[in-house]
C-alpha cells in the first residue's frame, strides 16, 4: 500500500473491487450502528447526520483505491442501505447517492495529487455538497421535485458540521497510517 499509495498506480479491478466492497459494506454498517446507539439514547436518528457515517468510508476508498471505486461505491452504498434499512429515506436517497458518488469520484481523482490529505478531504467534501445542492435545486425548481425542499441544503451542512470536522481530521490520520507519510 505505501509504495502504490505514494506513487499514484492504478490497483487492480480486483483489488478495486475489494476495496469498494468493503467500503459499501461500512458505509450501510457504521449508520446501522449510530442509529442503534442513537435508538438507546433517545437522539434517534439524529446521530447519522451529525456523524455523517457513510461518508468516511467512500472518501477512504477513493483515496486508496481511485475514482472508479470510490464512485461505485458511493452509487452503490446508500441505494442498498436504503433497500435494506429504509435509510436514507426514498426522497433524499437520489441526492446521497449523487453526493457520495461525487466523494468517491473526488477523492479518487485526488489521489495521487501532493497535496495533504486535509486538503483533498475539503475540496471533496465541497465538491460533494456543491453538486448535491445543485442536483437539489435542478430537481425542485426545474422539475417541481416535492419530496425535499431546498432549506435541506443548509440543514443539513449545520447538522453535518461535527462529522464534517472529524472527516478532516480522521481521514488524514487513517491515510496517514496506512501511508506511513506525514502530512
Amino acid at each position: 500500500m505505501n509504495t502504490i499509495a505514494k506513487s499514484g498506480k492504478r490497483l487492480s479491478v480486483k483489488a478495486q473491487a475489494l476495496a469498494a466492497l468493503i467500503a459499501v459494506i461500512a458505509a450501510v454498517a457504521l449508520p446501522q450502528i449510530l442509529h442503534l446507539l442513537g435508538a438507546a439514547s433517545g437522539l434517534g436518528s439524529s446521530l447519522g447526520e451529525i456523524f455523517l457515517p457513510m461518508h468516511l468510508p467512500i472518501m477512504l476508498v477513493g483515496l486508496m483505491a481511485g475514482p472508479f471505486a470510490g464512485a461505485a461505491a458511493g452509487l452503490v452504498a446508500p441505494l442498498l442501505s436504503s433497500l435494506m434499512t429504509s435509510m436514507p429515506a426514498a426522497g433524499i436517497l437520489p441526492f446521497m447517492m449523487i453526493e457520495l458518488c461525487v466523494y468517491g469520484l473526488a477523492a479518487g481523482a485526488l489521489r495521487s495529487v501532493k497535496i495533504p490529505t486535509v486538503l483533498k478531504v475539503l475540496v471533496t467534501q465541497i465538491a460533494g455538497r456543491a453538486v448535491r445542492a445543485g442536483a437539489i435545486c435542478l430537481a425542485v425548481y426545474a422539475f417541481g421535485y416535492d419530496k425535499v425542499g431546498v432549506a435541506i441544503i443548509w440543514t443539513s451542512i449545520a447538522m453535518g458540521l461535527i462529522g464534517i470536522a472529524l472527516q478532516l481530521v480522521i481521514i488524514p490520520l487513517i491515510m496517514y497510517r496506512l501511508d506511513g507519510i506525514k502530512e
